[in-house]
């Protein structure tokens, strides 16, 4: 009985945090993506790696690793899911990402340098472009 508990605790845990964090990383997603049916197969994928490696966590915070997950595959299949309607529809991949990361969820700018693999001063040159960007009148 005693294994079948300690099976079932890690998974009571997953669906615990999944619970508690799948809204605000499916907001993430749509901002990303532009398209919250895509948004959904990339949370999807992002939260089963994240139950892959669950056991391997401990210590590390479950929600940044998701939306670590949720970048990387953003990063990976941006340009076809890349568009959608918006403001953000107007920004590159990496653009996105950098202002998703930076504005929306409030990562430092060291921390997303390190999560996208770029240095920090391009994250600062990505994140004040789309923030122009955002800024300028659309041109039609």
């Amino acid at each position: 009985m005693r294994a079948v508990e300690q099976r079932a605790c890690p998974y009571a845990e997953f669906e615990s945090f999944v619970a508690g964090a799948a809204g605000r990383l499916l907001h993430v997603a749509v901002l990303l993506t532009g398209d919250p049916e895509a948004a959904r197969r990339l949370l999807a994928g992002a939260l089963a790696r994240t139950y892959a490696s669950w056991r391997h966590l401990r210590g590390d915070d479950p929600y940044d690793h998701t939306r670590q997950e949720l970048c990387a595959a953003f990063a990976r299949t941006g340009r076809r899911h890349h568009g959608g309607a918006g403001v953000l529809a107007r920004l590159t991949v990496a653009e996105r990402l950098v202002l998703v990361l930076r504005i929306y969820e409030g990562v430092a700018e060291e921390v997303t340098a390190a999560q996208l693999g770029l240095p920090a001063e391009r994250v600062r040159v990505l994140c004040n472009r789309a923030v122009a960007a955002l800024r300028s009148p659309e041109v039609a």
